[in-house]
């Protein structure tokens, strides 16, 4: 049976075009092979892996730890969509699929999972040993250009070429970090075949500030930590870091679709800091008030409220006339200090991306209802989650439930 784009559903048939090689698309070639399949992966860069490479430099955080049904949680609205696909590889069975390439995890004090070497080249490695042992075909600088009858367009080192495929996956990644290839190059293509895709919208991401010169020049750079902060997303301890442009960091990534989301439903923003979580306002306040009516102010918030360097200088930006403000008052600026927001950083800076193919554009399968034959995993499809190993997890789970897909349909099982 062929379809519109000429891919065949028979038993028969098992040449397989894996579009993109992250980590969506190494897990279905490793599913898909390893179920007697002939797997050719087509990389446009160098290199596969590149931006699983980048997210190991300081730790690759794979997983998380927290009770299962909460981590299922974290997906917002796409979560429910997501369910099948997490149930059937949850952390556990990620951390385990990771030891069987000989990369031990542990779990850190924040509860996310790292493997015990803190990088993400050993795993690829292992992986990529393993894919090859399953006669997968990896060919890099190879760049999907567009559909063909009964297969791809493909860009090559040496030139335009046509190859056959009796079905295909694409994991071409989302829009974030364009320059190592997720750079949202399919979007209009498919677009243009019919398939519901969702803008892009930066997630896990900065926010610009209007700071004052004296920000800027002084603390640029500077950690601020001990702190809570308060959006939509809840309150969440953590630390971030004021940059030139605004703020940046875990912290601020943690309420970046709620901040973001306000942006544009309402024009304004704040993330609300409590700059002395451990101290409530009336005793703020009461250490405050015993400080002399001729400390200097500086010296009022070091000695009243521990206070000083970036902190006692957010103090300063945030609130009009800080300095003369009473016990009371300063108190509760400490412990509710907003930090109006004006946009997010651009898309192309975020840890991730909002947006993408549409769940109603796919099957159970992850198969493009406007494109049978064609199956899409991993950020290209529209979902978001904070930062904590749930994006990587995400992917791994699509990757392998689109080639579960994939295979059911190539043997024409219901």
């Amino acid at each position: 049976m062929r379809t519109a784009m000429g891919f065949k559903a028979e038993a028969m048939a098992k040449r397989i075009g894996i579009v993109g090689g992250g980590p969506a698309g190494l897990m279905a070639a490793e599913i898909l092979s390893a179920r007697g399949h002939a797997v050719t992966v087509l990389e446009a860069m160098p290199t596969i892996g590149r931006k699983f490479l980048l997210a190991g430099k300081s730790g690759l955080n794979i997983t998380h730890s927290e009770a299962y049904e909460r981590f299922v949680t974290r997906f917002g609205a796409a979560g429910e969509r997501l369910r099948t696909a997490l149930d059937a590889f949850p952390p556990a069975d990620l951390r385990a699929w990771a030891t069987g390439l000989g990369t031990q995890t542990f779990v850190g004090t924040s509860g996310r999972v790292f493997p015990t070497v803190m990088k993400a080249s050993p795993l690829l490695r292992a992986w990529r040993a393993r894919l090859g042992g399953q006669g997968v075909d990896i060919r890099v600088r190879h760049r999907w250009t567009g559909f063909v009858p009964g297969g791809l367009s493909v860009e090559t080192p040496g030139g335009a070429v046509d190859i056959e495929f009796d079905a295909v996956l694409l994991a071409l990644g989302g829009a974030s970090w364009p320059r190592l290839g997720s750079d949202a190059a399919w979007v209009d293509g498919l677009a243009g075949q019919g398939v519901d895709i969702a803008p892009f919208r930066p997630a896990n991401c900065g926010f610009d500030v209007d700071w004052s010169p004296l920000i800027v020049e002084r603390f640029a750079g500077a950690p601020v930590k001990g702190v809570t902060a308060r959006s939509a997303a809840g309150t969440i301890p953590g630390e971030f870091v004021l940059s030139k442009a605004g703020i940046e960091g875990s912290l601020v990534y943690a309420h970046a679709a709620a901040l973001r989301d306000a942006l544009e439903t309402a024009g304004m923003a704040s993330l609300v800091l409590d700059l002395a979580p451990g101290r409530t306002a009336a005793r703020l306040s009461a250490d405050l008030a015993r400080q002399g009516g001729k400390a200097s102010f500086s010296t009022r918030l070091r000695k009243g409220a521990g206070l000083d360097g970036v902190k006692a200088a957010l103090l300063r930006e945030c609130v009009a006339d800080a300095t003369h403000l009473g016990p009371d008052a300063l108190a509760s600026a400490i412990k509710a200090l907003p930090i109006h927001l004006v946009r997010p950083r651009p898309i192309a800076e975020a840890i991730s991306a909002a947006g993408g193919v549409r769940f109603d554009a796919v099957d159970e399968a992850f198969m493009l209802k406007a494109l049978p034959g064609v199956f899409v995993a991993g950020e290209m499809l529209d979902w978001e989650a904070p930062t904590g190993g749930y994006l990587l997890t995400a992917c791994f789970a699509t990757g392998r439930a689109a080639a579960a897909g994939m295979d059911r349909w190539l043997c024409n099982a219901p």
